[in-house]
């Protein structure tokens, strides 16, 4: 499930918005929103504020965890750009763009649930939907597939361990790079 938000006409030139944008790319929502708080450019502020409208229409339209979102994408487009002139030497004047960005903020889940996953946790008893965990959502989503349609199918997982290599020997068993 993807989230968008957007802000048009800022006042800040869409050069200096990329500077902090770039940062934020492919970061959790909650660590973006930290580098945010803390960086000292002037973007950084309405960048902020956008962020936090995203997730909160994240967890009031599509119900879903900030704990589970991340910035997917955020592109930076130019604006409409104010022309003004100031006064030179000889009697000259110079011109001056005061140039806007146009921001759109688009979040996306790290590990995808399901709509009926989502509606399962919604519909739960309030003092239960606020403990439950992934397991007992999945345990309730798959009792009600398996009343209206086919049962699943449970697919054995392999162990890990197979060939006895374990984590440490798949690491060190990789070509180099």
């Amino acid at each position: 499930m993807e989230v968008l938000a957007k802000i048009n006409y800022l006042r800040v030139s869409p050069r200096k918005v990329r500077l902090v944008t770039n940062m934020l790319k492919g970061l959790g929502a909650k660590e973006a929103l930290l580098q945010l708080r803390f960086l000292p450019k002037r973007a950084s502020h309405p960048l902020e504020k956008l962020l936090r409208s995203a997730l909160a229409n994240a967890k009031h339209n599509f119900d879903l965890d900030e704990k589970n979102l991340r910035v997917k994408t955020i592109r930076v487009d130019g604006g409409p750009v104010s022309k003004r002139f100031t006064p030179r030497a000889f009697g000259r004047a110079s011109p001056i763009r005061k140039r806007t960005s146009h921001i759109t903020l688009i979040l996306d889940e790290l590990i995808p649930t399901s709509l009926k996953a989502r509606r399962a946790k919604k519909n739960m008893a309030p003092e239960i939907r606020g403990s439950a965990s992934r397991e007992e959502v999945k345990d309730i989503v798959a009792e009600e597939e398996s009343h209206g349609g086919a049962p699943r199918r449970e697919v054995p997982r392999q162990d890990r361990k197979v060939g006895g290599r374990g984590f440490v020997g798949r690491i060190f068993n990789r070509k180099a790079v």
